[in-house]
Order: C-alpha cells, then sequence, then structure tokens
C-alpha cells in the first residue's frame, strides 16, 4: 500500500477519499472536512496492481472485484473524483521515459488497421448482443454523441436533435433530394439512414464492419418498406465504389488510425460526386496529436484512436478537400454518457445475466471514464463539413440552424423508458 498511498497523497486535494486496504487499516487523502468516498481493497495485492500502472490497473482492479466502492457511492464518483483532481493539476506521476517510449509504440503500433484487423477490431466491440445494447441506448439505437440543445432533454430528444443537425450540415432539400445517393460509413443500426430517408426520400447505402449491427439495420428497413432505397452492407468502406451526392460518418473516423487518416480522406473524395458535401462526426482532442490510453485499447476499442483537429485537417488538405465549416462540440458527450451510465447501472441484473458481472462493471468504468474526459478533460466533438466545390454551401451557416430547428421540430422524440421513468 505504500506506493499506492505515495501516489494518492500527491493526487487527492479536493474532496476526499478514504481507502481500506484488505486488512482493514484506513487511509485518508484530500480534504478531510468534506464528505469521504470509500474504496476497499479485497486481496493482498490490489493495491500494488493499482500502483504499478493506474492508468490500466484500477479499471482492471474495479472489474476483478479486487476494489469496490462503498454506498452511496459508486464507481463514477470514484472515476470524476480523483481524475477530476488530476485534470486541475494534481495529477499522477508521469511514468518513465523508458514506459512513454514503450506505450508510445505499442499505441501507434494498434493503429495500423488493415482489413483484417479493422473487421476483428469491430467485432470485438460491437458484436455484443443487441439486447445489451438496447438496455442503455435511446430507441434509435444511437451510440454516438447525442446533442443537447438544453441540458433538460431526454437522450431520445438529444439523439434526433443530433440526426436534425447532421442532416442540415449535409445541405438535403425536402422535394429536391430524392433521386440523391447518400454513403453511411459506419452506419450502426442503421438510424441516421433510416432518418434521411424519410425526411428527403434519399437513397442510402450504409457500410459497417459489425455482422449484426448490418443485420439489424436491414431488418429495419425491410419493416419501414424501404428496403428497396435504404440498404446496409457488411462492407469495409475501402470496397465502396460511388459516386454519391453525401457522404456522412460519425463515430466512425476514431476506429480506422491515425496512420489511415489520409487514406480514408483520398477514398471519400473520389466517392464524392463534384458537387457533394460530407460530413464527419467525431470525438477529438483538443491538446493536440496523442496516443489512446491502454486499457481501453485492451478492453474497449483496440486499434481505436481519437484525433486531434490537426491531424483530421492535415488529412484533408493533403487529399484534396475544401473545409467548409468546422463546429467544437464541447460537453454534449458527457451528458450522453452520463444518461448512458444512468441506464447501464439501472439494468446491473439483466447485464449480469447477459454476460457476467465483470463485463458490467467494465463498461460502468468505460462509461465513467469517458464522461470525465469529456466533462473537465481533453475530449470534444469535431462536426468538420468538407466539399470539393466552395460554390456546394450557402455565404452564411445560418441555413444549418434554421434547417436543423425545422426538422426537430417535425419529430417527437420517442416515448421508450416511459414506465421505467415512472418507476424511478
Amino acid at each position: 500500500m505504500w506506493l499506492l498511498d505515495k501516489l494518492l497523497r500527491a493526487l487527492v486535494k479536493q474532496g476526499q477519499l478514504r481507502v481500506i486496504d484488505h486488512d482493514g487499516t484506513q487511509y485518508r487523502y484530500g480534504d478531510l472536512a468534506a464528505d469521504p468516498l470509500t474504496i476497499r481493497f479485497t486481496d493482498k495485492g490490489a493495491a500494488l496492481h493499482i500502483a504499478k500502472d493506474p492508468r490500466i490497473g484500477a479499471g482492471e482492479a474495479y472489474m476483478d472485484g479486487r476494489m469496490v466502492v462503498d454506498p452511496p457511492h459508486d464507481i463514477r464518483d470514484m472515476v470524476l473524483l480523483l481524475m477530476g483532481n488530476a485534470n486541475r493539476g494534481s495529477g499522477l506521476s508521469a511514468p518513465s521515459p523508458v514506459k512513454r517510449t514503450a506505450d508510445w509504440i505499442f499505441a501507434k503500433a494498434d493503429q495500423i488497421n488493415l482489413r483484417a484487423k479493422a473487421s476483428s477490431n469491430v467485432v470485438h466491440h460491437y458484436d455484443l448482443s443487441r439486447q445489451f445494447y438496447e438496455l442503455f441506448l435511446d430507441e434509435d439505437r444511437q451510440y454516438t454523441m447525442a446533442y443537447f440543445k438544453d441540458t433538460g432533454s431526454t437522450l431520445e430528444r438529444a439523439q434526433l436533435d443530433k440526426q436534425a443537425l447532421i442532416a442540415a450540415k449535409l445541405r438535403l432539400k425536402p422535394g429536391q433530394s430524392a433521386g440523391m445517393r447518400v454513403l453511411d460509413i459506419g452506419c450502426g443500426w442503421g438510424g441516421l439512414g433510416l432518418y434521411l430517408n424519410r425526411h428527403f426520400g434519399c437513397e442510402v447505402l450504409g457500410v459497417s464492419l459489425a455482422p449484426d449491427q448490418v443485420k439489424f439495420a436491414n431488418e429495419r428497413a425491410a419493416a419501414a418498406g424501404v428496403a428497396g432505397r435504404v440498404k446496409f452492407a457488411l462492407m469495409d468502406y475501402r470496397d465502396v465504389t460511388g459516386p454519391f451526392d453525401r457522404i456522412t460518418s460519425v463515430g466512425m473516423i476514431e476506429h480506422i488510425g491515425a496512420p489511415h487518416f489520409r487514406e480514408y480522406f483520398a477514398k471519400t473524395h473520389d466517392l464524392l460526386a463534384a458537387d457533394g458535401i460530407m460530413l464527419t462526426h467525431t470525438i477529438g482532442r483538443t491538446d493536440g496529436p496523442g496516443t489512446t490510453d491502454k486499457w481501453t485499447r485492451k478492453y474497449i476499442f483496440p486499434g481505436g484512436y481519437i484525433p486531434a483537429l490537426s491531424e483530421l485537417v492535415t488529412a484533408n488538405e493533403q487529399t484534396g478537400w475544401e473545409i467548409g465549416d468546422v463546429e467544437v462540440l464541447r460537453y454534449h458527450y458527457a451528458h450522453t454518457l452520463a444518461e448512458w451510465y444512468r441506464r447501464t447501472t439501472l439494468h446491473e441484473a439483466e447485464i449480469t445475466a447477459l454476460y457476467d458481472a465483470r463485463l458490467f462493471r467494465m463498461w460502468q468504468f468505460y462509461l465513467a471514464g469517458a464522461e470525465q474526459s469529456f466533462a473537465s478533460g481533453k475530449m470534444v466533438n469535431f462536426h468538420i463539413q468538407t466539399v470539393k466545390q466552395r460554390s456546394a454551401l450557402p455565404m452564411t451557416r445560418d441555413y444549418i440552424s434554421a434547417e436543423a430547428a425545422r426538422l426537430s421540430a417535425l419529430d417527437a422524440a420517442p416515448q421508450w423508458h416511459l414506465e421505467q421513468k415512472a418507476a424511478e
């Protein structure tokens, strides 16, 4: 415990953390007048496992039941307390230069996503059962940032508003877009493609490397009676042939790895019609190029990488694109993740029955860590609108807010989770 004790004394300055070791010995850190958040270690080696590499050890200790958080607090409270202190400048001690170099090499190597590896990486995360994702996502199964025009919005409302914002930036026009072809790269469970067809009548091709997502998306299109115009294919985007009038990519570029950014934008440039528009929606980092942390690479998104804006802009410049608009969306994902965490925790029994307690705790840790990265860390979302011809866009961006408002007014938020919320 001596090594972890040293780390926590340097880290915790605001709030109070109480640690009860496996033998009952208690340690207190931070403001002793504050309400304590208590964690317990259940075996002798847990504290050392965390101290040796806190960036992966804490998550593993929690997943394996070696570290527990006493009620009324939970792992989200612990993550927000510790990372909030770290982000205020009293951070964890930096790893040695040798360890930093090794981590950097492994992180960069992990981003080389050739076709077979890209497919297996996607399956690792997205081929958990439909029932699992249905327990915490909105009715439309949008597994990307929602757009909270009002912090009091429901998740369902905010996801509809996100789709409206994306559609507005694609500059599709009611009554005039029925003949247009739209490519949705990384289509998820098909919600955005179906949304664009429903409001604009356009033809949509969605592509993904997650088999069950594609299967379910096609089932949704068939049930809606639009399977002839909205199709989903189990396909690498590199194998798609064009042209398309619009391209959208929502939460996909984070999976391809920085070494492939230029390849990605070159391919999409080839696929887009001369007067077309592409909208890239991605998580982004605000502090320049970096690496993906070891725990996330190992357990959640192997091969994944959150890009810096400079990396995306450079790749666009190198492949013939002209950037029409960039928007930084700051706290929206923090609100989204907090709601996903709430719903996940609400369904602990179902998730544990589907998988086991370890996966449930892993998912809690993932969502809580991601939330703090957007609430007080260095993560945001970027919307990057790109064109081949600048004449494809109006002189000002007023059209975006006007069209997004029009679309939002057309859809009432789904009444999903109504019974659950009433019960709470």
